[in-house]
């Protein structure tokens, strides 16, 4: 049944369509430099374009920066707009330089994620964020099965249970499944394994992860993405498998869905984007962006 719903549902995964972008600080050159600010919060607030070229620089300690004609982007926090590498400043810099006549800040995944890494609201440490991870491990997605009806029964066990053995034998785990509503019992040492996983990501990449996981709502799928085991397409649909059954059998809101599917797909692929960007340690060639 899955392989139905997979090709009903496959699409480009890679388009970066992010979530709301946050408020952010242009600073000019000039002696007489002054702040101008552009706040938006709601995802669907969107602005007039005010700039016409976008480049890149690298600054001081060997970070790169993003410019605005003559203007350096700032995070909302005030803080100068730096990432640690040459290709997440081009990614990031590309954001910026595909927007039309009108800013669509909700398509700005990646820059709202460097203003999150950079701004670090709540203050929190990499303990902290990685100790937030494992606690969706212990209501995972895959993890939770229903016990009736028989077909979705089946469909889980089919679909998720491979994904299931493949991420205990990657990582030399056990895990499981459960019909509880309690769950699983996740046995310390492969809470362990996770967190010690966990802490080779560097806080940029931690940022990333936790923003995919929150959006499959499972640390197992999440994996997946990030190990390059499962599409982004095909770790979105695991994620709604059982959503996805109910649309089969009772019909959907057609455009709802689609635009709920698609988002959920540019969010995930912006987020383990955003990942493997911030794991790259090399520079790549500068070249010009083109729309």
């Amino acid at each position: 049944m899955l392989q139905g719903l997979w090709r009903f549902q496959r699409q480009l995964s890679g388009a970066l369509l992010p979530f709301a972008a946050r408020s952010l600080a242009l600073e000019t050159f000039s002696p007489s430099a002054h702040v101008h600010r552009a706040n938006y919060g709601s995802a669907a607030e969107e602005r007039r374009k005010f700039y016409q070229d976008v480049s890149i620089s690298q600054g001081e300690g060997g970070l790169f920066e993003i410019n605005l004609d003559r203007k350096k982007l700032k995070t909302p926090g005030g803080k100068l707009f730096t990432v640690p590498n040459e290709a997440l400043a081009i990614a990031v810099a590309t954001e910026w330089d595909v927007q039309k006549d009108t800013l669509k800040f909700y398509t700005m995944h990646l820059t709202t994620l460097c203003n999150t890494a950079l701004d670090n609201p709540t203050q929190r440490s990499k303990d902290q964020m990685i100790s937030a991870a494992l606690k969706f491990l212990e209501t995972d997605t895959i993890c939770y099965r229903v016990e009736d009806p028989p077909r979705l029964v089946e469909l889980q066990k089919n679909e998720w249970d491979p994904v299931m053995d493949w991420i205990e034998k990657r990582y030399n785990v056990v895990i499981g499944s459960s019909t509880s509503i309690m769950g699983p019992q996740i046995p310390e040492e492969t809470k362990e394994t996770f967190h010690q996983h966990l802490k080779s990501y560097n806080f940029w990449s931690l940022t990333g992860l936790e923003y995919v996981i929150s959006q499959l709502k499972s640390l197992i799928l999440s994996f997946g993405v990030i190990d390059r085991h499962l599409t982004v397409d095909h770790a979105v649909l695991l994620s709604r498998l059982e959503e996805e059954f109910q649309i089969q059998h009772w019909g959907n809101v057609e455009w709802a869905h689609d635009y709920d599917m698609y988002e959920l797909r540019a969010r995930t692929a912006a987020g383990a984007l955003f990942v493997h960007l911030s794991s790259e340690s090399s520079t790549v060639k500068r070249k010009l962006l083109q729309d």
